[in-house]
């Protein structure tokens, strides 16, 4: 039987009191690792988004200081997804703010315009290198958790993603790593087959805002389109943090790669 998760690339996890009481804890190093001038290098677009990669100083429960290891339902969801829980590494801190997004320093105009009308909308773990920008998968992902760390609009620049993309996308990269040595997938440029399976996925994917509060949670697969959509003018709130764990799967790429 096919589950909604499977189905649609991502699942909204219901209110757990363990969840607020973990977002409860951590919110307050979360917004000092926001204001930090050491990481003052994560604020980009004109100072609208903090990509605040590994802001989050917590162990490897997800635990910050002698606060409470991150547990409840979407520990539960993960253990159901992997068989077990991995080890989690130092959680993003993703904020954005009213007016986003702005150009990134260096963005093209092509690629502002992406971000503006696309969401930016991208698959954790392919990255873009080189003048080019040419892509390969260099962070075989397990899946992307996201909890959110405060109450914000639900138009204030909401995660968005593209339903049943997760289909598409893996079995693209699939087909156009077939014949390469598994060994060395995570070196192959993938970027004609990435960028013409999310054309596909832009004619035939609904694209669905993802709303959830603080005691909540999102779990997307790991192969989902998804982005950020704009702030826009008029819509109160100071900031949405999101707190992110990305773990990466011990198989490497090939376990990344592979069908569920």
């Amino acid at each position: 039987m096919v589950t909604p998760f499977q189905a649609a690339g991502w699942v909204r996890v219901p209110f757990d009191p363990a969840v607020k009481s973990w977002v409860d804890h951590v919110h307050p190093a979360a917004e000092a690792a926001m204001y930090d001038p050491a990481l003052a290098h994560w604020w980009v677009c004109e100072d609208t988004w903090f990509v605040g990669v590994d802001a989050l100083d917590n162990d490897a429960t997800g635990a910050v200081g002698t606060g409470p290891a991150l547990g409840g339902a979407p520990i539960d969801d993960v253990r159901h997804l992997c068989g077990h829980m991995l080890p989690l590494h130092k959680a993003q801190v993703s904020v954005t703010r009213p007016g986003y997004p702005r150009p990134r320093s260096g963005e093209t105009e092509a690629a502002f315009r992406y971000r503006q009308i696309r969401a930016a909308a991208h698959v954790d773990g392919i990255r873009a290198d080189g003048p080019d920008r040419r892509r390969r998968i260099a962070e075989p992902h397990a899946f992307i958790l996201g909890l959110p760390l405060n109450q914000s609009h639900p138009q204030a620049a909401p995660l968005v993603v593209w339903e049943g993309s997760h289909h598409i996308i893996g079995a693209a990269l699939r087909t156009a790593l077939a014949g390469h040595a598994p060994a060395t997938w995570g070196q192959v440029d993938i970027t004609d087959a990435y960028v013409a399976a999310r054309k596909e996925v832009f004619a035939r994917c609904d694209r669905v805002q993802v709303q959830a509060e603080p005691g909540e949670a999102t779990l997307l697969h790991r192969h989902v389109l998804h982005g950020v959509d704009p702030w826009p003018d008029g819509v109160p709130g100071a900031y949405r943090m999101i707190a992110y764990f990305r773990p990466e799967l011990p198989g490497g790429v090939a376990g990344w790669l592979a069908p569920d």
